[in-house]
């Protein structure tokens, strides 16, 4: 029997190396968002499933025991659907949720990417560092100038003319990320609550710099089994 990671994520990385080293039987399965991304330590196949019938498909080709969903804390849709296919096909699941930032008294929190504007004067900037997935969200900030940092080179201009792509590949340290944003002069960080230690970097450096920062709260995650780190994740993984 085989386990099926949704990987994507830094957790997802140390997942299929332990899984690895302690002769786990998994297989890997990134969404294919990211271009040439770093290898992970199990066999990976790249891309959709194909809907409903092409995981269960999936699932009886490879003999597939258990899903662990090590995926983003924003990649909702992913882990829905895999939450309610697997109830479907009775297939254990078990979704790794890092705890979310607790937020600062002085930050923005948001429900929705639109409620920013309101808040920022004109002639700011605004650094997202929230992806291009989303980025159209954000076309009523006009009146300032807007930078969003992705992982792979634009393939399109930027859409707005007020703003331009920052392409980088993580991680980030505070003082890279504390650099960065005093070279381009940014204002506000606008960032997603994922959570963790690693994705933290910009926040710190963001307050230790005085900027304002928003963060966008979390999407509802699916019912089911929940792990919050690589350790709970292994044990969930050795009892299947």
């Amino acid at each position: 029997m085989t386990l099926l990671l949704l990987a994507g994520t830094r957790e997802a990385r140390e997942i299929a190396q332990r899984a690895q080293e302690d002769g786990i039987t998994a297989v890997a399965s990134l969404a294919g968002a990211t271009r040439e991304p770093t290898p992970l330590a199990l066999p990976t196949r790249i891309g959709g499933f194909g809907g409903a019938p092409g995981f269960q498909q999936y699932v009886a080709d490879h003999n597939i025991s258990a899903v662990l969903d090590a995926t983003h804390p924003f990649a909702h849709r992913i882990s829905e659907r895999t939450a309610r296919l697997c109830a479907a096909l009775g297939l254990p699941y078990c979704q790794l949720l890092r705890p979310p930032w607790p937020p600062e008294p002085d930050w923005l929190m948001l429900e929705r990417e639109e409620d920013l504007a309101p808040h920022v004067r004109a002639g700011e900037t605004v650094f997202l560092a929230t992806g291009r997935q989303t980025l159209d969200r954000f076309a009523d900030l006009a009146h300032a100038r807007v930078i969003c940092r992705q992982i792979d080179p634009p393939d399109a201009p930027f859409p707005f003319p007020n703003g331009a792509y920052h392409v980088a590949r993580p991680p980030f340290s505070q003082a890279d990320e504390e650099a960065l944003f005093t070279r381009l002069g940014v204002d506000w960080l606008v960032a997603k609550n994922a959570g963790g230690p690693a994705a933290r970097a910009k926040l710190d450096a963001a307050d230790r710099l005085g900027l304002r920062v928003a963060l966008l709260a979390r999407p509802p995650q699916p019912p089911g089994d929940k792990v919050r780190d690589v350790a709970e994740a292994l044990i969930w993984m050795r009892a299947q």
